[in-house]
């Protein structure tokens, strides 16, 4: 047993060496190496000079904290150094051809494939189609991230809905012609950071396959062994959704076969790709979807189960006749072949974040049971941390970090008290190693587990099943403060679909899948067990309060609410429980601020190449258009802005969508599905889909009006005639750009436009009409040469120009004779792609605050002049 002392001496290290991690994870901007060098040089001399400070001093152990600090602080710091260099801005959207090797097994999207690649050789073709020779190391990242999609369609967002020919194969050696650009992504308040988990992943470039009529022919050149696991894994999940898709039961359709398949599929290979989003709605709703894939609790119970069976071949085999089960223990034994085979199982499945965490924290325990010395829990616990932030530090920022390492603590915490209660008394201690006598088991724990020669089978099966119970409560309990934090909702049947799930899913449904992979039966053995658990859970999960949302917390009150719901449900005393209570109140009751009096606020989300604005008075929101549809699977929102009214906890009172171009209109039915009571206002033809989501909708015209909290709202344009209807000649339908909605919004103090996709001749007719100035504007039609007329702008003279255009979008918005007008007008243009979501009060109208100046960390990209 570790000194207690020593002991304490060791946690102080280990906290603050993941202090020092979490504090490099706040630089802006990253030191030259030469800094950190001399910060981890001065962390080495300060540590030496501290051991000649007598022990008996209390600031030693702060010095020795402030040492290991700086120390994780420069280790960390090289660390990013590593992973720095993107691609040559001189490179982004041009043409490239490319020899590699895809190095992962490719995610299968409706539209084509994504996949990483790795870069061998590179050519810049030029105007004259001319290849000149590329040094990598300097002017490319060697991993890069591509979508190789359909010929592009005729629909509205330009998407083909038919797959690729062929399919891309893990370790193929392929030349493409391609264009690449710097690894950008959407940021908003509380988002997702795509830029985040590019980093994580070593990705510093990301891009799409040529395959136009004048690009040369995606050719495969040859299959390589360089990623065997991956082209094993992905050989795996095709038989797999080959051979499952089409067997469909009597019970079951051909669609639910296929969802089925696809749940299947993630939990063999980690392929979190193929299941379906309405599944993973359930999934969330009901608190499961850390089991739908290879998670750690996977990993986990691989290495235990298989730790456990070689222990027991190890101890067989002495008396087999093999002398060298007597050298080596058969618990470290199993302990190491548990590991291995852990280690082997988390490289098929994907070799996740998650999975990887898990595994060195399994490392950690199992050389820490081999060591001489007996290591407390916590020591174990922190220690484990340490490691898996030193190996990866980003994962601090990640959901599944503090979900793991907090479930982990609680259970560690629940197991040491229940091991307490479970101690008999002294009397009944084995002494010398001789037999337990049960004639001399007191009567008052008469029933427990081996106490009598005949133990009562169902009391100990009812007490296990209550343990098991109590432990996922405590879990559930003590998790509630992070999930609302992390994805600002709590599952209410969370409890009772985990008390089903884990036991059936670990136990029984992964089991087969795994032993699926060499014997095809298990595998439909595993769909019939896994088809009953999804009908329950997609029961529970229309119960009408499976799952609560509130407003995302800040991450002090939400660390507070962890502090107190994790004292709730230890061992503590009454007194100290009660203390925990008020912890939780800010949390549960936490309200976004809002705008007082008769002030509004503007958010213009960062939803790439689209308009989505949300105004926001003191009792009411409207959100004006919805953002792009990014593919035929995926639009801004579901990704941006169901996510994005969640976390601030609002309930829209109108959704008005400009007009019907897919850019304004891509997230619409996601943020009707989820905002039941919005009203929706649209310029669409009668007959649009939309409108069947909102039979009592409203029709922009101008002269409408209305007043929310003191804020007027008018509505500018289009003029009252005829709607658009489908059967229409074309020189009888206007364009979708000239009926866009226009939306003025006056606090008497300040003012904002709101416009759409017009073009000159209706900012004439704006202008003709007497349109007042104001002091923000969103820019016309992202800032097209159409648009942005010179009299419009001297006519509005506003203050601010909002631009929400993608990064280097294919229409190449603002354009720079645009731009140029703005900023000789003496307007400031704040574009999306450098300032990130971006928001405006009307009672400081002078002011902007960027989502990527307030939420700067050195992985986001810079973009340039």
């Amino acid at each position: 047993m570790l000194s207690m002392k020593w002991g304490q001496s060791l946690g102080l290290v280990l906290l603050a060496w993941c202090a020092g991690v979490a504090l490099q994870l706040q630089q802006q901007a990253l030191w030259s190496a030469w800094a950190y060098a001399a910060v981890l040089c001065l962390s080495w001399g300060a540590g030496f000079t501290l051991r000649r400070v007598p022990k008996s001093v209390g600031w030693r152990a702060i010095g020795l904290c402030l040492v290991w600090g700086a120390a994780s602080f420069a280790v960390t710091g090289l660390h990013a150094l590593s992973r720095l260099h993107s691609i040559d801005p001189a490179l982004e959207g041009q043409d490239l051809d490319v020899v590699g090797v895809v190095q992962a097994m490719p995610q299968r999207q409706d539209i084509g494939w994504r996949f990483r690649f790795e870069i061998e050789q590179a050519w810049r073709i030029d105007k004259t189609g001319r290849a000149q020779a590329l040094d990598l190391p300097t002017s490319l990242p060697s991993q890069v991230y591509l979508g190789w999609y359909g010929q592009e369609g005729t629909d509205d967002s330009g998407w083909s809905t038919s797959a690729l020919p062929e399919p891309v194969k893990a370790g193929e050696r392929w030349r493409l012609r391609v264009r690449l650009k710097a690894p950008h992504g959407n940021l908003n308040p509380r988002g997702f950071d795509y830029e985040l988990w590019l980093w994580e992943q070593g990705i510093r470039a990301t891009g799409y396959v040529r395959t136009g009529a004048k690009d040369p022919a995606p050719a495969r050149l040859a299959a390589t062994w360089a990623h065997p696991v991956e082209g094993w894994r992905q050989a795996v999940r095709d038989r797999l959704l080959t051979h499952l898709s089409s067997t469909i039961w009597p019970w079951t359709g051909a669609a639910q076969s296929a969802q089925l398949a696809g749940v299947v599929a993630a939990l063999v290979t980690g392929d979190q790709a193929a299941i379906d989003r309405a599944d993973w709605d359930v999934f969330r709703a009901t608190g499961v979807a850390h089991l739908m894939s290879i998670s750690g609790l996977h990993v986990t119970m691989f290495a235990w189960l298989a730790s456990a069976l070689v222990a027991w071949c190890w101890r067989k085999s002495a008396l087999w006749g093999f002398a060298g089960a007597l050298r080596w223990p058969a618990a470290h034994v199993g302990a190491l072949a548990g590991l291995g085979l852990a280690g082997f199982y988390a490289l098929f499945s994907g070799w996740g974040v998650p999975a990887q965490r898990t595994l060195w924290m399994l490392g950690v325990v199992a050389l820490l049971k081999m060591s001489s010395r007996q290591w407390h829990g916590p020591l174990i616990w922190l220690l484990a941390g340490a490691v898996v932030l030193t190996l990866d530090p980003w994962a601090l920022l990640q959901p599944g970090f503090w979900l793991s390492f907090v479930a982990v603590g609680v259970l560690m915490a629940s197991g040491q008290h229940s091991a307490q209660d479970r101690t008999p008394p002294a009397g009944l201690v084995e002494r010398d190693a001789e037999p337990l006598r049960t004639d001399l088991v007191p009567k008052t724990i008469k029933h427990r587990w081996g106490a009598l020669e005949f133990p009562i089978w169902g009391v100990a099966l009812l007490r296990g099943a209550w343990g098991l119970l109590r432990e996922q409560a405590a879990i559930t309990w003590a998790l509630a403060p992070l999930t609302l934090l992390f994805f600002g909702q709590v599952s209410l049947v969370g409890l009772l679909a985990n008390l089903l799930a884990i036991p059936w899913v670990t136990l029984v449904v992964t089991p087969l899948a795994m032993l699926g992979v060499v014997w095809p039966g298990a595998l439909v053995l595993a769909t019939w067990a896994l088809q009953p658990l999804v009908t329950l859970l997609a029961g529970l999960a229309a119960w009408p309060l499976a799952s609560v949302s509130t407003a995302t917390p800040p991450w002090a009150l939400a660390m507070l609410a962890l502090a107190g719901a994790v004292g709730l449900v230890l061992k503590l005393p009454l007194s100290w429980k009660l203390l925990c209570l008020p912890l939780l109140w800010p949390v549960l009751f936490w309200v976004h601020p809002r705008p007082s009096g008769a002030a509004f606020e503007l958010l213009a989300a960062d939803v790439g190449q689209g308009n989505a604005v949300l105004v926001r008075t003191a009792t009411h929101s409207l959100l004006y258009d919805t953002g792009p549809r990014y593919s035929t699977e995926s639009d801004a929102g579901h990704r941006v802005l169901v996510p994005l009214l969640a976390q601030m906890g609002e309930r829209l009172d109108v959704l008005m969508l400009s007009h019907r171009d897919s850019d304004h209109t891509g997230g619409a039915a996601a943020v009707l599905a989820m905002q039941a009571q919005a009203h929706l206002w649209s310029s669409l033809e009668d007959e649009h889909p939309l409108h069947a989501l909102r039979p009592g909708w409203t029709r922009c015209q101008t002269g409408q009006s209305w007043v929310w909290d003191g804020v007027l709202f008018e509505v500018l344009h289009p003029p009252a005639t005829r709607a658009v209807q489908p059967g229409d000649s074309a020189s009888k339908q206007p364009k979708p750009n000239e009926v866009s909605c226009v939306l003025r919004i006056s606090s008497g103090q300040a003012s904002a436009l709101l416009t759409g996709d017009i073009e000159t001749a209706q900012e004439l007719a704006l202008v003709q009409a007497g349109v007042a100035p104001v002091d923000v504007l969103l820019v016309p039609h992202h800032g097209s040469k159409t648009s942005s007329s010179l009299s419009f702008l001297q006519t509005l003279h506003p203050r601010l120009a909002l631009v929400q255009a993608g990064y280097r979008n294919r229409y190449g918005h603002p354009a720079p004779p645009v731009a140029d007008r703005y900023r000789a007008e003496g307007i400031a243009l704040v574009e999306s792609t450098r300032c990130g979501a971006a928001t405006w009060r009307s009672d400081a109208p002078a002011q902007v605050q960027c989502e990527r100046v307030l939420a700067r960390r050195y992985w986001h990209h810079l973009v340039g002049p």
